[in-house]
């Protein structure tokens, strides 16, 4: 696996450290110099790993969310036929035991106590456009895979539910917190989970509060694969490595999963509409909870600088 273009690593003879060189060569450099995440290739298997880099608490803050609107405009436009081939798409995080908290609750309270509706609704629906094109894999014929070592609460889980399989390290929890401060997740569950588990049991974890394990996720079918602690990114591996023979069958059957029950970018962003409208009729009770949480993250995210 390679982290930069122009850095092949030769695996066998002349001829493939040639082509590892050209493929890596043609890989879109801005994909390396992005700032909150951190992408390599491997030309072994045309696998794109990237890892989640947040600067400070691991949630998807404006920063972060630029961040993925670029990879994904330089994927869509770097790789496919006649390109950089891409059949797997991989997304983890560097944080320790945190995938991602989800949304940014620092900048959610401002924009409640400013009324600011627009605000609101623009970062939702920027979200939403992000999880739509991962739904769709960006109209690439690859496969997305999920690696989860560590907590995936609110919008973190969200995202996660955009992904053809899930790969999670035995200690990792999943979970939907926003109902603890009044709110529900606006960004996706509700689509997500109705498809994948049906209406009663998707409303059943949206209001729980209850944290859940990656077992408890693998006998839902939220996750697909559960593995001992260190062993995420190994499994992995071994899934593409397995993969290989019948990738022309798994992407096909996504897309027909797909096609019988379409994800519309528009079903999303009217969710984050009514998402918002809550969110601005949250009392000061409920956005105290919510800063509670907001030091939460950041004490954890001192924690993880530190280290």
């Amino acid at each position: 696996m390679d982290s930069g273009a122009g850095n092949a690593i030769p695996l066998t003879g002349d001829e493939d450290a040639l082509a590892e060189s050209v493929l890596n060569s043609a890989v879109p450099g801005g994909l390396f110099e992005l700032d909150e995440l951190d992408v390599l290739y491997d030309d072994s298997f045309a696998a794109l790993w990237t890892f989640m880099r947040p600067s400070g608490r691991p949630s998807f803050t404006p920063a972060m969310l630029a961040d993925f609107e670029r990879w994904q405009d330089l994927i869509a436009d770097g790789f496919g036929s006649k390109k950089v081939p891409l059949r797997y798409l991989v997304l983890g995080s560097r944080s320790h035991d945190v995938f991602c908290f989800g949304g940014d609750l620092e900048l959610f309270q401002q924009l409640i106590r400013s009324k600011d509706r627009k605000g609101l609704v623009e970062y939702g629906h920027r979200c939403c456009a992000i999880l739509e094109r991962n739904v769709k894999s960006l109209d690439l014929p690859m496969l997305t895979i999920g690696l989860v070592q560590g907590a995936a609460l609110g919008g973190g889980f969200e995202a996660l539910l955009s992904f053809d399989h899930i790969i999670a390290e035995r200690h990792a929890t999943f979970g939907l917190p926003e109902i603890m401060f009044g709110l529900f997740p606006g960004m996706g569950a509700h689509a997500f989970l109705s498809r994948k588990l049906g209406t009663a049991m998707a409303d059943r974890i949206v209001v729980s509060n209850r944290t859940y394990t990656a077992e408890e996720m693998f006998e839902l079918g939220i996750v697909h694969q559960v593995v001992e602690p260190g062993e995420g990114e190994s499994a992995v591996r071994e899934f593409i490595k397995k993969s290989e023979r019948r990738h022309a069958g798994l992407v096909g059957a996504r897309k027909a999963t797909d096609r019988v029950w379409p994800i519309e970018l528009k079903e999303l962003t009217d969710i984050t509409e009514l998402w918002a409208d809550a969110a601005l009729q949250l009392s000061e009770t409920d956005l105290k909870v919510m800063s509670r949480l907001v030091s939460a993250q950041a004490r954890i995210a001192d924690r993880l600088a530190a280290a």
